[in-house]
């Protein structure tokens, strides 16, 4: 069946609706800029019509300057041809006696007012930004007349929401906040399961696992390499391409013609944007010809002008939701800083609206396979709560895009089949600070009876990365310097290294004593620093501390001993009853990874599955307990999970780990005919 075809009236009115929209924002504008006021409305059509035609004009002059300049000459470039098209087309109007920098001034009320109208209309922001795609995609389709059924013209697509939990996506459905899941799910086209993800669940591990069958390498989201004799950070770039050389033999997931957009790591990827590992270090920038790509969504009319009226409105919700959760005392909170309402607005805004654009463009061109990964969720519900008002509106959006990518594969050449999966979820809780009066590092050199003692704490905020992996993506100067709060207090150090480290994933905190070359035992730490262990786990934030010993992994809680590696035995009163049905395999596992810590330490978790975040979060993950475990996989319904890759989880069976994941989507992409 060829693919539909739009008739030339709905391309028409397509034609109209943009002209008018354009014509409506201008008006508004020059009625409110002063010395405006004498503009006639013919002129004010006529520029809406300039700027329609010379955006047209200007796309294909600016390519070879976006290619030769990469992303960054996509973003000056494009931003230059939005200007001097809303020039010349002013200049055309006859209202060239009024230009200036007020020029700039109406252009941003024309977009606000162009936006404001669009979801007045009911459109998503979502269609502004790949309507053209839509538009080149049906034409590209009806002059080759790609058949959507033809053999080989299947594809995938992977979309990863960070940090969304099943039963958060599943209440997201239930109020109404998912109606494209909703409709997958009510119509039968796709089907959901949970996937547990092992400690550490977090997006380093996940998409080591799910991209390259490597989670085995990650041991956490920050570690001190004893070989390096320093601080490793996921997300920082230079650490990231460190990690993929390690982690990848060749053959990722996206090793064949695949695309990778924002993600950790490549899989091995033949085009990837903004990839954390494929930035400034490796010398591979974003991937043969990332011109094109980036140019059609920094070149679309008044992008700037509405990203920046998006971008503000998003810094208003957030400032009123802080004032509201601190107004009605709602409990536990953190203070929500100004850097976390200028994160949220480049993420829920500029990366999302940027990260859908590379995909819709991903799939014009027929890229087999396509994986991206959006961390809108994620960032909201760190600071305000995984299932906080503020957090789940962000699955509305992320919704919108999913409807889209729906909308896409039905007029794009490729036939893709969508999966949607998230690499761990959240659970909530009073940091550990919070509860201690202290963080974990002054706990430990307390417990060493040395307070004094030279210490180095990581706790950025991972949620810096996706912006890190940005400014590597344009190459700026500085680029590989990581941005976000607290970085300073991470990477390289002195000849002499401190005497203790402490990094923290969530709620999984490490302690490395650096100044021994090898992996303390429980003797050890005894004859050094007699009742640290102990005393560390006896504290009312603590769950359990893992310890290398004699008799193997210990489990060690305030009033019992688990056996990890010998007959699973307890002594006392089982530390491990709380932290969820897979805790002693998920520490036993964890316990042997590289570079772990010399000791392992989980939170205490609460009967409703509350944890204490050795970092400030409210919402955090990386550890045990609660619903930071249990992520989802949505698949088309046709398909089925292979059962040996399945484990026991409590008296059900699931996806287990990261690496299953990783080998289900690729015996899925083999059975498309996308894979060898």
């Amino acid at each position: 069946m060829r693919m539909p075809r739009r008739s030339w009236t709905e391309g028409l009115r397509d034609t109209l609706a943009a002209t008018v929209a354009t014509a409506v924002g201008l008006g508004v504008a020059v009625g409110v800029v002063r010395g405006w006021a004498e503009v006639q409305p013919l002129g004010i059509v006529v520029a809406a019509l300039a700027v329609g035609v010379g955006d047209f004009v200007l796309q294909p002059l600016l390519r070879p300057i976006a290619r030769a300049g990469g992303v960054l000459g996509a973003l000056v470039a494009g931003l230059a041809a939005q200007v001097a098209v809303a020039f010349a087309a002013l200049w055309l109007a006859g209202v060239r006696q009024y230009l200036g920098w007020s020029t700039l001034l109406v252009l941003l009320i024309a977009a606000a007012v162009m936006a404001a109208g669009r979801w007045l209309w009911g459109s998503h922001d979502r269609d502004y930004v790949v309507g053209d795609l839509l538009r080149r995609a049906r034409r590209n389709a009806a002059r080759a007349g790609v058949r959507a059924t033809e053999p080989g013209c299947s594809g995938l697509l992977v979309v990863v929401l960070d940090g969304v939990a099943r039963p958060v996506l599943e209440q997201a459905v239930e109020s109404g906040l998912a109606p494209q899941v909703q409709r997958w799910l009510t119509h039968g086209s796709h089907r959901m399961e949970p996937w547990w993800a092992q400690i550490p669940s977090s997006t380093p591990s996940t998409q080591a696992g799910m991209l390259h069958g490597a989670a085995d390498q990650i041991p956490a989201f920050r570690w001190w390499d004893r070989d390096l004799r320093r601080l490793v950070v996921a997300n920082h770039p230079g650490d990231a391409f460190v990690m993929e050389q390690a982690l990848s033999d060749g053959a990722g997931l996206l090793h064949d013609e695949g695309t990778a957009v924002s993600l950790m790591f490549s899989g091995d990827a033949r085009r990837s944007f903004m990839v954390m590992s494929q930035g400034y270090r490796s010398g591979r920038g974003t991937g043969p010809g990332p011109g094109g790509p980036y140019l059609r969504f920094f070149a679309s009319p008044f992008l700037l002008a509405r990203g920046i009226t998006l971008a503000a409105g998003e810094v208003v919700k957030e400032l009123y939701q802080a004032r509201r959760q601190k107004v009605n005392d709602v409990r536990p909170r953190i203070r929500r800083g100004a850097s976390h309402v200028l994160l949220r607005a480049v993420t829920n805004v500029l990366l999302r609206d940027l990260n859908t654009s590379l995909v819709a463009d991903a799939m014009v061109r027929g890229d087999p396979m396509i994986v991206v990964d959006y961390v809108d969720y994620d960032v909201v519900a760190h600071v305000a709560g995984p299932t906080r008002p503020e957090a789940l509106r962000c699955l509305e959006g992320l919704d919108g895009v999913l409807s889209t990518f729906q909308t896409m594969s039905e007029v794009v050449g490729r036939r893709y089949e969508i999966v949607v999966c998230s690499d761990h979820g959240q659970s909530q809780g009073s940091t550990f600070e919070q509860v201690e009066g202290r963080g974990l590092l002054d706990t430990v050199r307390q417990l060493m009876a040395e307070p004094k003692a030279a210490g180095m704490e990581s706790v950025t905020n991972e949620d810096w990365g996706p912006l890190n992996a940005l400014l590597a993506g344009l190459r700026m100067p500085g680029a590989g310097r990581p941005v976000g709060p607290r970085a300073d207090q991470d990477g390289e150090v002195g000849p002499e290294p401190p005497e203790v480290v402490v990094g923290a994933s969530g709620n999984l905190g490490m302690v490395w004593f650096p100044r021994h070359p090898q992996r303390l035992s429980l003797d050890e730490l005894e004859e050094r620093w007699p009742g640290l262990v102990a005393g560390l786990a006896a504290r009312p934030a603590v769950g359990v501390v893992v310890v290398d010993s004699a008799r193997g992994l210990l489990a060690v809680g305030a009033r019992g001993v688990a056996l990890l590696e010998q007959d699973g035995s307890v002594e006392g009163e089982d530390p491990l009853r709380a932290l969820g049905p897979r805790a002693a395999e998920d520490l036993r596992r964890a316990g042997r990874l590289p570079h772990v810590g010399d000791l392992l330490v989980v939170s205490r978790v609460s009967s409703h599955g509350h944890v204490h975040a050795f970092e400030g979060q409210i919402g955090s993950h990386g550890g045990l307990g609660g619903p930071q475990n249990e992520a989802f996989v949505l698949y088309p319904a046709a398909w089925s999970v292979d059962d040996d890759l399945r484990g026991e989880v409590g008296t059900a069976r699931w996806l287990v780990g990261a690496d299953a994941l990783g080998v289900q989507l690729r015996r899925w992409a083999e059975r498309l005919g996308l894979r060898p």
